[in-house]
């Protein structure tokens, strides 16, 4: 989930339905788990009873992994840094930093250290509407374009049904991730949100398409509501009163923090500081950033059903939308599969020993993955962050958390899976990434027959120069330049890097009696650009 690449969420969805944890702890942090949740199920009704008894101090002993759990995946994976919090009985059980800022550089990760959030930001945002939808101020079925009359899709009736929830839920029919290659682009907020009246949709409200630009949309309806920008409501609404003193929800705050983490790519074998991902025109979906110090903050909330101490956030009934399924997000394989679901913000799933569970993970492919999981019934919550492209790492250290919790051991070989997991999730973009060139090719015509400014009502005007090295492909509002070399004919190649196209993408360019089509900007069927002059 992320901002960042669109396979990402679907992978952190299907895996997280598999991950249980619970338990409790008195004041002193000993816990009794088994003997609690004997006497409990009694008085629960059938759906909320669990299949499997938890150990005796289930949550103490596996704190007392956590150290370790933590350490071997730091070495293991040579990220740089890490920071890990638990919340359970009301309060932070757990907090610590492993690793170090910056690759290189001596500065310690400590638990008030800040990491980007990435998509873990959505499930912020969600708890800012449900505040918002507490006070009476909309509800959660309220018209996006009640409050956004601007905001419009391709169908003038979903446009005028679409409400929050359903932009919250990711069912309004936009495509996997639409508008996420546009923002790469430099387009702004208010740009992106236009162009989406452009994209194809599939069926409204039984469909599920993870979109950062549609849930913004919807989070941008509830602050005009509210006559703020949505950093200044998150702060009024959420983070000021939980005393979330180092959470923003505004990069340029998240870069005046001194003890904040830098993002790393994985370059060659080393984690190197290269990139910064500036994620404001997706705030609600993607651009807060905290530190677990202040997370776990927010997690005691959720446990308290929208309440921590004298501070309540939303009503419980506000908030019961959100954390529970909304629509179906990764649908069962197989008779015997479980299926994944989608509140409004948060994925919400069963795990393997009967529990609800809420979470959601985070990943910017620039440099930053993150994961919380929450199980209700038991009080329990972890939350990890790291400053590394994603690997799965914070996702395996919150379900081997789980499984020692639930269980008493790890039952799964989780780094394995996540490991397998990710590895398709950070394959190159681009129809021709790892294709050898053509031994033959076919030639080319004269470079300057190319030349021109070819136009997208989508993508914009896209520019086209023969230089002495070959083509030079110049596109969007940031004046983007890209080398084109020659493939095959009229069609080239060339090189792409950025949030969306991960080291090693390689995308074709066509031409064709007066068109070109670019396969990377194509998967809504919008990469085709007309020749204008």
């Amino acid at each position: 989930m992320v901002p960042g690449r669109g396979a990402i969420a679907g992978v952190v969805v299907s895996m997280t339905i598999l991950v249980g944890c619970s338990g409790s702890t008195d004041d002193s942090g000993s816990t009794d788990d088994a003997k609690t949740t004997t006497t409990a199920t009694a008085e629960l009704p059938p759906n909320q009873v669990a299949g499997v008894d938890l150990p005796a101090d289930a949550v103490g002993k596996a704190i007392g992994q956590l150290d370790e759990l933590a350490g071997s995946l730091m070495e293991s994976s040579r990220i740089p840094g890490m920071a890990v919090a638990v919340v359970h009985g009301g309060k932070t059980v757990y907090a610590k930093g492993f690793g170090v800022r910056e690759a290189g550089a001596p500065d310690k990760v400590d638990a008030d250290t800040v990491f980007q959030l990435a998509s873990v930001s959505k499930s912020l945002a969600a708890t800012v509407v449900a505040n918002q939808v507490g006070t009476d101020a909309i509800e959660w079925t309220t018209p996006v374009v009640a409050n956004l009359p601007s905001f419009a899709l391709a169908d003038p009736a979903t446009t005028a049904q679409l409400t929050i929830g359903d932009l919250f839920a990711h069912r309004s029919g936009l495509p996997d991730h639409a508008g996420d290659r546009l923002e790469d682009l430099g387009y702004d907020q208010a740009a992106i949100f236009d162009k989406l009246r452009l994209e194809p949709l599939d069926p409204f409200r039984i469909t599920y398409h993870y979109t950062n630009f549609g849930f913004t949309a919807g989070a941008e309806s509830v602050a005009a509501a509210a006559g703020k920008d949505w950093a200044q409501l998150s702060a009024d609404a959420l983070y000021t009163p939980l005393g979330m003193r180092d959470t923003s929800s505004r990069f340029d705050d998240f870069l005046a923090r001194p003890n904040h983490a830098v993002g790393h790519v994985n370059i060659d074998g080393d984690w190197v500081a290269r990139y910064v991902r500036d994620p404001d025109p997706q705030s609600p979906a993607g651009g807060a950033s905290s530190s677990v110090n202040d997370m776990a903050r927010w997690l005691t909330m959720l446990l308290g059903d929208g309440t921590a101490g004298a501070t309540t956030i939303a009503p419980a009934e506000a908030l019961l939308p959100a954390v529970t399924p909304q629509i179906v997000s990764s649908p069962p394989t197989s008779p015997t599969a479980r299926a994944g679901s989608y509140g409004y913000g948060f994925n919400a799933s069963v795990s393997s020993a009967g529990r609800t569970t809420t979470s959601h993970s985070g990943a910017f492919s620039l440099g930053a993955a993150t994961n919380f999981v929450v199980i209700p019934s038991a009080d329990v919550a972890i939350v990890a962050l790291t400053n590394a492209a994603p690997l799965g790492i914070p996702e395996t250290l919150t379900a081997e958390f789980a499984d020692l919790v639930q269980f008493g051991e790890v039952r799964e070989d989780w780094r394995g899976l996540y490991r397998e997991a990710f590895a398709s999730v950070n394959a190159p973009e681009g129809e021709l990434s790892g294709k050898p060139a053509p031994a033959n090719p076919a030639p080319a015509q004269p470079l300057p027959t190319y030349e021109g400014t070819y136009d997208s009502a989508y993508w914009g005007p896209a520019t086209i120069v023969a230089t002495d090295t070959g083509l030079r492909l110049t596109i969007g509002p940031e004046q983007r330049t890209y080398q084109l070399r020659h493939w095959d004919g009229d069609t080239f190649a060339f090189d792409l890097s950025g949030e969306n196209a991960p080291p090693g993408s390689v995308t074709s360019a066509r031409f064709d009696d007066g068109r070109l089509t670019i396969d990377y900007f194509d998967e809504s069927g919008l990469g085709t650009f007309t020749r204008t002059s």
